[in-house]
């Protein structure tokens, strides 16, 4: 019963009445004519009423970093680029090449009414995965309206999804980040994730009231997160904010799960406490909800991904040329009996001084983890758990 994703057309389904996947259980893709059945046609906005909405319905960035949508759309000034960021390259999430690939109008109509907000030229829908892109521009060529929309691939990779080094890969340079300090809106640049355009489409035609009729009075609404790992059915399901873990796992198909790693590699180990609330506030990152059970070492699996996440640094600072791979190493001593000790100092060495954000969230990872599998550390140390690395945590070639 272990179940990675690696097909954007893996299976939907919801916990509550749907919106972003509405029609998907009668439709493989919605074109352009059950779009609007489904969902009606989009309304007419301004950047005040949009503004307004935004504000209204608390809309935070659904790709990791959780910013506040309205925030982003104040500072942008007019005439700036839309960039949709669907370059999803974490390997544990496929809820935006979903999005993109069966409600590729639902995240459309998100990124014209920003552009129309801003009075953009150019919306630029950024994918690295031909399926996604291909389901794109057949949408956009549904739309003759729309033309001022382009599909741009891009490389992939873990840190080439990051917003500044997409956009930096977008405009010639290499896609990495190029510091903490830039700032796209000051360059004329409003840049989110698949699912945030998605939230909004959906906002403006049920209105705030309606929008915040589920979810917590905090941060109403909705998110779609991506199962895998020890479940029985893997996929991505759009769940009321505010869920119980519980619930989450019991629909999944969990069975005795070990440990949860919850909002993706740059997020944390959790133990699977049922009456845990999913939601951004609880670390809810990036939507992703892996299941670690009995079967697997545990402690493999973490020294898996961390291995997987020194082998994605930019390689342009000291802490990911030489901390990240320094701490994949000392994860992989613990196999051995080594000292979790000089696992915890090289996480705290680089973060918060890398040059981008990658350091922290892989030292985050494995401090939560090293802090959750301290009985499986310490079996290790008296000779080992005795079980196989399965996989569970899904990692790409």
């Amino acid at each position: 019963m272990t179940a990675t994703l690696r097909d954007p057309g893996t299976s939907t389904r919801t916990i509550g009445a749907p919106r972003l996947l509405a029609g998907l259980d009668r439709y493989a893709t919605l074109d352009y004519a059950a779009h609007t059945a489904t969902h009606g046609l989009l309304p007419s906005t301004d950047r005040p009423r949009l503004i307004a909405l935004l504000d209204a319905i608390a809309l935070t960035g659904r790709g990791g970093a959780g910013f506040p949508f309205a925030a982003k759309l104040r500072a942008t000034p007019d005439g700036a680029t839309v960039i949709v960021n669907g370059s999803e390259s974490e390997p544990a999430s496929c809820k935006d090449r979903t999005l993109l690939t069966r409600a590729p109008h639902l995240v459309l109509d998100g990124a014209v009414a920003v552009a129309s907000a801003v009075r953009a030229r150019h919306v630029t829908v950024a994918v690295h995965d031909a399926t996604a892109a291909a389901a794109v521009q057949r949408a956009i060529a549904e739309r003759a309206e729309i033309g001022y929309v382009r599909v741009e691939r891009t490389p992939g990779g873990f840190v080439a999804g990051e917003a500044r080094a997409l956009h930096r890969g977008l405009h010639g340079g290499p896609a990495r980040p190029p510091g903490r300090r830039a700032h796209l809106t000051r360059q004329g640049t409003l840049l989110s994730n698949v699912e945030t355009f998605a939230q909004l489409a959906v906002a403006l035609r049920l209105g705030p009231h309606r929008f915040r009729d589920t979810g917590p009075h905090a941060e109403p609404g909705t998110a779609l997160l991506t199962l895998s790992g020890a479940v029985a059915r893997p996929g991505v399901v759009e769940v009321p904010i505010g869920t119980p873990l519980g619930i989450v796992l019991d629909a999944a198909g969990a069975v005795g799960p070990r440990a949860v790693v919850l909002g993706g590699y740059h997020g944390a180990w959790r133990l699977p406490r049922p009456d845990l609330p999913l939601a951004p506030s609880t670390g809810l990152g990036a939507g992703v909800v892996a299941v670690v059970d009995e079967r697997t070492c545990a402690l493999g699996e973490l020294a898996r991904v961390t291995a997987w996440l020194a082998a994605q640094s930019a390689g342009q600072c000291g802490p990911c040329r030489f901390g990240l791979p320094a701490l994949a190493r000392d994860v992989a001593s613990l196999l051995h009996g080594g000292d979790p000790a000089l696992a915890v100092h090289h996480a705290r060495v680089v973060d918060g001084r890398g040059a981008c954000h990658h350091p922290d969230g892989a030292a985050r990872f494995v401090t939560s983890g090293l802090g959750l599998l301290d009985d499986e550390i310490q079996r290790h140390r008296l000779g080992g758990c005795g079980r196989p690395v399965l996989g569970q945590l899904a990692v790409s070639a």
